[in-house]
């Protein structure tokens, strides 16, 4: 294992090259910052240039609680090279990494510099990222809520990748107008980030990474088969429409679906056609109902609101059937979080009703 990891010649960080022995001692330093980005950094880098087989990683918690689970490097090494491949990265060419080294997509944005040969360059994660840097960069990932922050300086990002949370259609509408290659992406820590990746400019469809085949169960939910990044086939609860066997559009979660009165109802989708008319953050659940089963009911993250005022301006300025129209609105301070910012839905519903 340990050969395959050897560094592409032309990787370099913050500008320097490097031998495997020359950036295990920069890892060790690092690990010794006062900065956590940093020792993230340096972590990462100590349990990637070892003898092991496999790097440990948490999950997000965005569905649940975090849990643990065992990467094996050569799946994250190919996962590098399918996204090489996929966005046709070419060695020497500068990426820029503005996300945490805790979480996966910090700790690929290192694997893809080191096996792709790409000069990447490491910075504080910021809500703005962009704001204090005069250079241009190749290739660059981000979480939206950095996208929205960083819209007047994305001139200097050739080809940006989003991830964390979907992009909301006010942003894409944002950054379709831009010179930027912005591509939306499908993935989780199972699968080593993302098995997917959408062009916004294009599509409305995620187009799969090569070598990742993908088919529907009987709920409608996506099955994704990877072999070169896990071994085990990923059953996700991500309802999605197919379009051939190389391309998807994403629904919403089988876990979100709401049965009201016999109606199935996506929360995701129907949250698509509320936001024009929501400024503040929001989601919608079911609450039980002895007459529906369940009622669908909307949670604005604010300190107050007067629902029926709402409800009676969806009802006039949105394009709602009966069935999508909220029966009831609650109000919450604050949503609950994940480390990474996602909205951890079931945790705010349990506080909102604590």
């Amino acid at each position: 294992m340990q050969k395959k990891t050897l560094l592409h010649p032309d990787f370099k960080l913050n500008g320097q090259s490097f031998s495997e022995e020359a950036l295990l001692t920069f890892a060790r330093l690092e690990q010794a910052s006062d900065k956590d980005y940093r020792v993230a950094v340096g972590d990462f880098l100590v349990d990637w240039l070892s003898e092991t087989d496999s790097v440990k990683v948490f999950t997000s918690g965005s569905t649940g609680k975090p849990k643990q689970i065992v990467l094996q490097k050569e799946h994250m090494r190919n996962s590098a090279l399918a996204t090489g491949r996929f966005f046709n990265l070419q060695s020497g060419e500068s990426a820029l990494l503005c996300l945490s080294a805790a979480f996966i997509a910090g700790k690929m944005m290192l694997v893809r510099a080191m096996v792709l040969g790409l000069e990447l360059v490491i910075v504080p994660p910021s809500n703005n990222p962009l704001k204090d840097l005069k250079e241009n960069y190749d290739f660059v990932a981000m979480v939206p809520l950095q996208v929205t922050s960083s819209l007047a300086l994305l001139n200097q990002v050739k080809t940006l990748i989003i991830g964390g949370a979907p992009v909301s259609k006010e942003l894409k509408e944002q950054l379709v107008v831009l010179n930027t290659n912005s591509f939306e992406t499908y993935g989780m820590t199972e699968t080593i980030t993302h098995i997917a990746a959408k062009n916004l400019k294009e599509s409305n469809f995620f187009q799969v990474l090569p070598e990742v085949t993908i088919d529907k169960d009987q709920r409608g939910c996506l099955v994704v088969k990877a072999p070169k990044v896990s071994y085990e086939v990923i059953q996700t609860n991500d309802m999605v429409e197919l379009k051939g066997s190389q391309m998807f559009k994403w629904l919403g979660r089988w876990d979100n679906v709401i049965n009201s009165g016999g109606i199935k109802l996506i929360p995701e989708v129907i949250e698509e056609k509320l936001k024009p008319h929501i400024p503040n953050r929001f989601f919608l659940f079911g609450v039980k109902d002895e007459r529906l089963g369940q009622k669908l009911c909307l949670l604005i993250e604010q300190e107050s609101v007067v629902s029926k005022n709402i409800i009676e301006g969806i009802k006039r300025h949105s394009n709602l059937t009966k069935f999508e129209t909220p029966k009831s609105i609650y109000t919450l301070a604050k949503f609950v979080e994940t480390d990474t910012g996602k909205v951890k839905r079931q945790a705010t519903i349990d506080k909102l009703f604590l």
